[in-house]
């Protein structure tokens, strides 16, 4: 494959709950047929997005007959896992589209007519647009996300929504990662009665099924990361700023970001080049083939940050990884980023100060709830928003949690900001380090409503609280479950973040497809 250079490139429910549910197959086993996606020529599992486009510039495909080919697998293939809330039913047309494009040599880049499914808490002008709550089930946005934005002007087609943990796992201190109430809950493909991390499980849990190229997701703390590691794909959080956050319902301004998800690091990159715009040309997608070379290591400094209480099977995978890492000429040593205990302490009240200002500013651009105060009544109103756990804690706190404006909500911030920084570039520099090496994930826990989540997984915490990127590729698996390897970088490192991922990707070589089994043994899945 020819090298990537950087590119920088400036409805209705269809197929949603009720039409795709009266499809589903008995859980377990394998997936059913691809369809038309045998017709392809190409293995959706494991093409990228160059090689799509090299199919497409010499007409052996079309993005109508992929856009098809994704479709039907969302019909055939997503009972099983519940991860796709709607389709767009202008995806044939804006496929129509690209083939016409490519037909006069006037693509628009890498995404030109790429299916991508976007998570349900990102605006889309003629889709439902929910963050999981029937809160804002009651019609779409008046306008796209500038993100969608971004997709559209680069040719992408706009595939569907994405299931979420509701409200971005932000209502209840006992949430269950994948349940939302106007999507209920989605499943692992690997094991179906377990959990696909969250908030962006959708968006994870899709991507392991093949039911689109790439997707989007969004990320506070973890929420793109960890459902990318429990789900054997790959998730970049970008640095803060990168994306714009326009048209995103938020919890924190100080950490949101929405980032590109795919099966492979170069599709990632790809995709983060369209989402960028051009208000950051320093961003760009890198030549990911060069990157993944056998030498593309050599050299290279990686800190070990361990993380043994994860379990031994995370640890047993993370000895695996640096051994490959080392035959492949890196230099692994192993570090503790200072600070984690104080950032712990400091976090959440924090957010909670942020997601009631920056939930009211959102809601008052939206039919429904006009503020924090009238989302906590509706929740406690509606039976349906309490049918898998009833709390809605975090909202209650938020609401009475200082302003913004208040020197001790200013004090924490700052100091939460300056520590993160820290414990992240004291770290590279102390080591001469070209980035931080850590567990994305523990295996996926199963689910469960009444306990809630397993999830204290410290190793998202210091890069999304200092506005840093992250990037997890899969490292291997723990049984039948995937473990993510998470890459951490300097301030506005992304490409060279995501130059190292593809690097390691391809060192470590451990995607595999899911196969949907109904269960395994054992409750925690640690």
């Amino acid at each position: 494959m020819a090298a990537l250079i950087a590119v920088l490139v400036t409805g209705s429910l269809v197929t949603g709950t009720p039409e795709l549910r009266a499809q589903a197959a008995e859980p377990g086993g394998a997936a059913p047929p691809a369809g038309p996606a045998a017709a392809l020529g190409v293995d959706l599992d494991t093409v990228t997005i160059p090689e799509l486009q090299d199919r497409m510039a010499d007409g052996s495909l079309t993005s109508s007959a992929l856009t098809r080919a994704y479709l039907h697998r969302i019909k055939t293939v997503d009972p099983k896992i519940n991860s796709v809330l709607r389709t767009d039913p202008t995806a044939l047309r804006q496929a129509a589209a690209s083939d016409a494009r490519h037909r006069s040599g006037d693509t628009l880049g890498p995404l030109d007519g790429i299916p991508v499914l976007v998570k349900d808490n990102v605006n889309t002008r003629g889709l439902l647009s929910t963050a999981g709550s029937l809160a804002l089930a009651g019609s779409p946005p008046a306008r796209d996300a500038t993100l969608v934005t971004r997709l559209r002007e680069a040719g992408a087609v706009i595939l569907g929504k994405t299931n979420l943990s509701e409200w971005a796992n932000f209502r209840s201190t006992k949430p269950t990662s994948g349940w939302s109430a106007v999507g209920g809950q989605t499943r692992n493909p690997y094991v179906l009665d377990r959990n696909p991390c969250g908030s962006s499980s959708g968006s994870a849990a899709a991507l392991a099924a093949s039911l689109s190229q790439v997707a989007i997701g969004t990320e506070t703390d973890g929420s793109i990361v960890c459902p990318a590691g429990m789900n054997g794909v790959a998730g970049l959080k970008p640095s803060l700023g990168v994306v714009s956050g326009d048209g995103v319902v938020p919890i924190s301004a100080e950490q949101d970001t929405a980032g590109p998800m795919a099966r492979n690091v170069t599709d990632v990159a790809l995709t983060l080049a369209a989402l960028s715009g051009d208000g950051t040309r320093h961003v760009t997608a890198p030549a990911m083939d060069e990157a993944a070379r056998a030498g593309g290591l050599r050299g290279k400094r990686i800190g070990l940050w361990r993380l043994p209480e994860l379990g031994p099977g995370v640890d047993a995978v993370m000895t695996r990884t640096v051994a490959k890492l080392r035959a492949a000429g890196a230099q692994v040593v192993e570090v503790t980023p200072p600070y984690q205990k104080r950032l712990a302490e400091l976090e959440f009240p924090a957010l909670l100060s942020e997601f009631h200002r920056d939930i009211d500013a959102y809601l008052a651009t939206r039919k429904g709830p006009r503020d924090l105060a009238g989302l906590i009544e509706f929740t406690r109103s509606h039976p349906a928003e309490q049918t898998c756990f009833p709390g809605q804690e975090l909202f209650e706190q938020a609401l009475a949690a200082p302003p913004t404006t208040d020197p001790k909500y200013r004090a924490m911030r700052a100091e939460l900001k300056d520590l993160s920084r820290r414990s992240i570039d004291e770290t590279l520099a102390a080591h001469r380090l070209d980035a931080i090496a850590a567990p994305t994930n523990p295996p996926a826990w199963t689910t469960d409503c009444a306990r809630g989540d397993n999830d204290v997984i410290p190793s998202s915490t210091p890069a999304a609280v200092a506005g840093y990127p992250s990037l997890s590729v899969p490292a291997g698996s723990v049984g039948e479950l995937p473990v993510g390897v998470l890459l951490t970088a300097g301030h506005h490192q992304d490409a060279e973040l995501l130059s190292l991922g593809a690097a390691v990707e391809h060192r470590l070589d451990a995607w595999k497809a899911p196969r949907y089994l109904p269960t395994v043994g054992g409750s925690g899945g640690r």
